[in-house]
């Protein structure tokens, strides 16, 4: 297998619980992330990643009912959970998306593919020209395996490609730009009350106008129309639960594979 794409989710967020599983017009905001990323012409199966933690049961279930494959690993070392996910198939390349994001944009990750280099062991939005709730990195299962193995900062275990980040002369990195402009001010993710009222109006007006399907340039002509939804969920920190693991990091022993 070549891309194999890997949804993180979990239930246990402590600005908005269960953000994942809230209803956006009759599906979970999980279920459209899984349904938006398998349009790439490119991803040849999507897995979710969750916990073995009793509260992301629910997550469990709902991607076994709809035929996903799910994988339950470490709450804490989200590293190794992505890693012991992948392992199971060995793909060449990796994409890392978080279940967060309901508007992600198959268009751009297939963008993003095809602009993929040889050579390039890691590729992501460096620059933060897309909008917040349409990251995707891309990454070869090799150079997971290794942030697995070496990465020893409690920060580098928590967030899966911190590691890869902090090492950049290690491998060879490539950025990825938005070919929609500069988006870094847009907040399109799930991760605070005002967020989840955003993506809800989204979600509810192209409902409203017969258009279950629609993409990021659609999404930009309705704020560029209706700026007051913009205001909506404006103001919160970009990566904040980054910032935090920052703050308080440490060295942790990195677990034995199987």
């Amino acid at each position: 297998m070549k891309f194999l794409a890997i949804i993180q989710a979990r239930c246990g967020s402590s600005r908005l619980p269960s953000k994942v599983l809230k209803d956006l017009c009759g599906k979970t905001a999980l279920e459209h992330v899984v349904e938006r990323v398998k349009k790439s012409k490119y991803v040849e199966e999507v897995m979710v990643a969750t916990t073995i933690n009793k509260e992301d049961i629910p997550i469990v279930r709902l991607m076994s009912g709809i035929g996903v494959r799910v994988f339950a690993g470490s709450a804490l070392d989200v590293l190794d959970r992505y890693y012991q996910a992948a392992r199971l198939i060995q793909p060449e390349y990796v994409i890392r998306i978080t279940a967060d994001c309901p508007v992600f944009d198959a268009k751009i990750l297939d963008d993003a593919i095809e602009k993929l280099m040889p050579e390039t062991d890691y590729m992501a939005a460096l620059s933060e020209t897309l909008a917040d709730g349409l990251d995707l990195e891309i990454m070869r299962f090799e150079v997971l395996k290794r942030a697995w193995n070496q990465a020893r900062l409690s920060s580098e275990r928590e967030h899966v490609t911190l590691y890869i980040k902090n090492n950049k002369e290690l491998f060879q990195i490539q950025d990825y730009k938005s070919a929609l402009g500069n988006l870094h001010e847009e907040r399109w993710t799930i991760d605070e009350p005002e967020d989840y009222l955003f993506i809800k109006n989204i979600y509810e007006y192209f409902e409203g106008i017969g258009k279950k399907e629609f993409d990021s340039v659609d999404i930009l002509e309705y704020l560029d129309k209706n700026p007051e939804v913009r205001k909506i969920n404006q103001g919160f920190i970009r990566n904040e639960g980054l910032l935090i693991s920052l703050r308080n990091d440490r060295i942790v022993k990195k677990p034995e594979e199987e």
